[in-house]
């Protein structure tokens, strides 16, 4: 069963948890790490715009179970409630943050993750509105910047996250920049002063 304890030990081991079509919960350490580079999100005309005209407002941790719940996809989950309780309790606990962008009132795009030492672990995302996640997206990352983490995991590449500028590592270099920022404490991380 999931808990802050087994989440803490994991990702400081450098693996997370996935559940499958049965909501069997699995752990995995993939052999090419995807990480986004502290210096910012990469953005397109059309997101910059975006972001320029504040169209969306941001705000941090004011809706965690919302942004996870966000995140489940209508099938082929790889969330269950098990994960929203895990995360949850980690969020009460000071460690597990999510950058959420509003309109209208409206929670309609965000990010969730977990602070581990110096290392921000980006869980998934979600929107409801055009570029919504993206604007989240990059508020967080800068937010991680500049609250002192070195590292911001992104765990697994895919088309939609290379097109915002992250980049792939190996695992035995993942596992070493991990060692690392495991020495930097945050305000947001475990293990905060």
């Amino acid at each position: 069963m999931l808990s802050p304890e087994l989440l803490s030990q994991g990702y400081e081991a450098g693996i997370f948890p996935m559940a499958d079509r049965l909501g069997r919960i699995e752990w995995y350490a993939v052999s090419r790490r995807a990480l986004f580079p502290l210096s910012g999100v990469g953005m397109s005309r059309s997101l910059l715009k975006v972001i320029r005209q504040a169209k969306y407002e941001v705000k941090f941790d004011t809706d965690f179970e919302g942004v996870m719940r966000g995140c489940f996809r209508p099938g082929d989950n790889w969330l269950t409630e098990e994960f929203v309780s895990a995360y949850t309790a980690c969020h009460q606990q000071g460690w597990a943050h999510c950058s959420e962008a509003w309109y209208e009132g409206k929670l309609v795009g965000g990010v969730y993750g977990l602070a581990v030492g110096g290392c921000f672990c980006a869980e998934s995302m979600f929107f409801r509105e055009r570029d919504a996640s993206k604007v989240a997206l990059a508020a967080l990352v800068e937010e991680c910047r500049m609250l002192g983490f070195t590292l911001f995991d992104a765990q697994i590449m895919n088309p939609h996250l290379r097109s915002l500028g992250a980049f792939e590592v190996e695992l035995a270099e993942y596992e070493s920049r991990l060692r690392g920022a495991l020495t930097v404490v945050t305000p947001w991380s475990l293990g905060r002063p």
